[in-house]
């Protein structure tokens, strides 16, 4: 690794606080993200996964601590940084007045890709929209909105995949086939963190699982194994959506 943001090899999350007003969101929370590797964050609604996905995403910035994108924080390395994020959240970021052809080539122009036909003829294949190409976003089910947002985080290969719920909205063959889309990530040695309710579909395919609850780290388990039931002593079945 030469140092530069654009090689990062790992996530550095260090005694990070984000407070809102008088309000605690996330407190001192430690942990590394490494390439190759799949992290789970989870926790109850409330834990502060999403103030913690927005941080990493460079779309907030923590009270106290910091985050290091290899050797450099946000706001050292600035776009440079930012080139290599790609983000799924709730929110899908899609544009419904457009085609799903349109979204994506749109996306890929802000890019500034090369070969943003190209890709973007391969993510429609990869979404299963190929036919659906030309059509408008708005007529489209939750399910295949977020298959084409999935396609649109991954258009510029980012080195840090963000997945906020990632399986909302799919059926079993779609969230199959994101759980071998997301091991394949890992084999190109991409940094990937997953947030999800859905604990038997990453069950097996997490490489560590960071557990938050009430803005804190509850445990990291490493290697993941009986994930449900390791969640559920230190959560609690309440804390299951």
């Amino acid at each position: 690794m030469n140092g530069s943001p654009l090689d990062f090899d790992r996530v550095t999350i260090a005694e990070v606080s984000r407070h809102f007003g008088r309000r605690r969101a996330l407190a001192k929370v430690s942990v590394t993200l490494e390439a190759g590797q799949i992290t789970g964050l989870l926790g109850p609604n409330g834990a502060g996964k999403s103030t913690l996905l927005s941080i990493l995403a460079t779309l907030a910035m923590p009270s106290t601590g910091e985050v290091r994108y290899g050797t450099v924080t946000a706001r050292e390395g600035g776009p440079a940084v930012r080139e290599r994020l790609g983000v799924l959240a709730h929110e899908l970021h899609l544009y419904p007045e457009l085609t799903a052809r349109e979204n994506l080539l749109f996306f890929g122009r802000l890019y500034d890709l090369a070969d943003v036909e190209s890709r973007t003829g391969e993510a429609l294949a990869r979404a299963g929209l190929t036919e659906r190409a030309n059509d408008f976003v708005s007529g489209f089910s939750r399910g295949m909105r977020q298959r084409l947002a999935l396609e649109r985080a991954l258009l510029h290969r980012p080195r840090l995949l963000l997945l906020d719920e990632p399986f909302t909205g799919l059926d079993d063959a779609s969230a199959r086939s994101l759980v071998e889309r997301l091991a394949g990530l890992r084999g190109e040695g991409a940094i990937v963190l997953v947030t999800t309710h859905d604990l038997d579909l990453v069950d097996g395919l997490l490489d560590q699982a960071i557990i938050l609850k009430d803005g804190r780290v509850a445990d990291v388990q490493r290697p993941v194994h009986d994930l449900r039931d390791h969640y559920r002593r230190l959560v609690g079945r309440g804390g299951l959506a």
